[in-house]
């Protein structure tokens, strides 16, 4: 089963996602997406390393931009049990895809492709997984193609991810709400 945590910026969903992992099992892998580029996110993956290092809980760290499709089958073929994993985070992983695709008319079709691949090895995945992921389409519309194409995307990514979830969570100023268990059925 996996769970969706999503949520604007700085609004508390991967300290929440990390909780939620404690709760729920004595160990996890966490798969980091972020690349660094410049001294500030440097600075921000330096910091997680540490919170997570100075937690009293078993993470097992594994960085990875662009592969979590297939990090997330070999985690299943080199386990007896599939770990419980979290991935932090898919709108990331988004841009990363996103920006490895290039420009053109093409991208968007190689990106959802990618989406696609994922959303399957997700309800695939034996064991548990926590996503984190974004909520960008809340805001203005970007003035510029490639925001508005990123948007679009992380929009669809979510929605689908949300589909194949069994909870879903929005955090909103640190307070998580389950999301999927209200939702009203047409």
């Amino acid at each position: 089963m996996s769970v969706l945590i999503t949520g604007g910026a700085r609004s508390g969903k991967s300290a929440f996602a990390e909780r939620w992992c404690m709760k729920h099992a004595p160990s996890a892998v966490y798969i980091a997406t972020a690349q660094v580029y410049d001294e500030e996110m440097r600075e921000r993956v330096a910091l997680h390393r540490r919170q997570r290092s100075e937690a009293d809980y078993a993470w097992t760290t594994l960085e990875e931009p662009l592969r979590l499709t297939e990090l997330l089958k070999e985690l299943v073929d080199s386990h007896q049990a599939a770990p419980m994993v979290l991935v932090d985070c898919l709108t990331l992983w988004l841009s990363n895809v996103l920006l490895g695709a290039g420009e053109g008319s093409d991208s968007t079709e190689v990106v959802e492709r990618e989406i696609e691949r994922l959303v399957e090895a997700v309800k695939t995945y034996s064991g548990q997984l926590v996503l984190v992921t974004n909520e960008v389409g809340s805001g203005i519309v970007p003035e510029y193609p490639l925001g508005r194409q990123y948007r679009d995307l992380a929009g669809r990514l979510n929605r689908k991810m949300a589909e194949i979830s069994g909870q879903v969570f929005l955090v909103t100023a640190g307070i998580p709400v389950e999301l999927k268990s209200r939702a009203y059925e047409l």
